[in-house]
C-alpha cells in the first residue's frame, strides 16, 4: 500500500505543509478474526501488535513488541507498578489530564498545549513509533476561549493509527480532521457535558469511522450508558470485562465497533 507522502491543510487564509502520515491512506484490514484478549502488561505483546491498557479517566498504556511504552493524559500516578514509559502525553483542561511534576526519568513529556493561543506541534519519531498532534481549542479556565489548548494525539506503530481525543470541547474542522487521517483506534471521551455534548461528540465518533472506539473520561456508568446506546445503531459494542486488548491491522474489526475496557491501574504482580 503506498503511504501518503503529505497532506496540504488550508487553515488561517494559508496552505500548511503537514509531515508524511501513514494515517492519511485507510488501511486493508482482514476482517472477522478474534481482537480482544486477557493479558498481562508485563507480557511481550505479538509482534505486528500493539496492547492498550485502560488506566483511569483518560489515560491508556500503549506498549509495542520492541518493548515502547507510552501513557496518555499522563497524571504522574500509573498504580503500583515500577513502570517508567519513553513517552508521556498530557493536556491541560483539568488536573486529571496532565501534571506539573512528571517522573524526570521519563525521556519524552509532551504536552498538548504550548504559549495561549500558540498551540503546539510534537512529531517525535521513536523509530518504532510515531507520536504526533493535532491541536484543537478549549474553553478557558478563566473566560472564553483557548485556541489551541488541547491536543488529540496520534499514535503511529505497528501499521496501526491510534488517536487520543483528549479534552475535545468541540466538532474538529475539516483541516484538523484532514490532518488527523484515517484513526484505525480511537479512544473518545463519552462523559456528554465537561467535554462536548453527547450528540456532537456521536458525530465525531460517526465522521472519524474507526475499526475500533473506546469510551473513555466518563465519570459513571450512566454516561457511559447512554453514548452506548446511541452509538449501539450504526457500530457494535462489545463488553468483555477487561482492561486489556491487543489489536493488529489484521485483527481489526469488518465493523465500526466500540470496546469497552474496564479501568485499572497496573499492578506489580500481573
Amino acid at each position: 500500500m503506498a503511504l501518503a507522502a503529505a497532506v496540504l491543510l488550508a487553515g488561517a487564509g494559508q496552505a500548511q505543509e503537514r509531515r508524511p502520515s501513514h494515517c492519511i491512506a485507510i488501511a486493508g484490514a482482514a476482517p472477522g478474526l478474534a481482537y480482544v484478549q486477557q493479558a498481562s502488561w508485563q507480557a511481550p505483546v505479538p509482534e505486528y501488535s500493539i496492547r492498550l491498557r485502560y488506566l483511569a479517566h483518560a489515560s491508556f498504556l500503549i506498549q509495542t513488541a520492541g518493548g515502547l511504552n507510552a501513557v496518555t493524559d499522563y497524571t504522574g500516578f500509573l498504580g503500583a507498578a515500577p513502570l517508567v514509559p519513553d513517552v508521556v502525553t498530557m493536556n491541560h483542561a483539568h488536573e486529571t489530564h496532565w501534571t506539573a511534576s512528571p517522573d524526570p526519568a521519563i525521556p519524552h513529556v509532551l504536552k498538548g498545549w504550548g504559549p495561549f493561543g500558540e498551540g503546539v506541534e510534537h512529531h517525535l519519531d521513536l523509530g518504532e513509533m510515531l507520536v504526533r498532534n493535532v491541536s484543537t481549542d478549549i474553553r478557558s479556565q478563566f473566560s472564553g476561549v483557548e485556541p489551541d489548548g488541547n491536543s488529540i494525539f496520534v499514535f503511529e506503530v505497528a501499521g496501526l493509527c491510534v488517536g487520543h481525543l483528549g479534552h475535545l470541547h468541540h466538532i474538529p474542522n475539516d483541516a484538523q480532521f484532514a490532518a488527523l487521517g484515517r484513526l484505525d483506534v480511537v479512544m473518545v471521551p463519552v462523559d456528554g457535558s465537561y467535554t462536548m455534548g453527547l450528540e456532537e461528540m456521536v458525530t465525531v465518533v460517526e465522521r472519524l469511522r474507526s475499526s475500533l472506539v473506546i469510551p473513555m473520561h466518563w465519570f459513571s456508568g450512566y454516561s457511559l450508558e447512554r453514548f452506548l446506546q446511541r452509538i449501539g445503531d450504526h457500530f457494535a459494542v462489545m463488553r468483555p470485562g477487561v482492561s486489556e486488548v491487543e489489536v493488529s491491522l489484521r485483527s481489526l474489526p469488518d465493523r465500526p465497533t466500540v470496546l469497552v475496557l474496564e479501568p485499572r491501574f497496573l499492578r506489580a504482580e500481573e
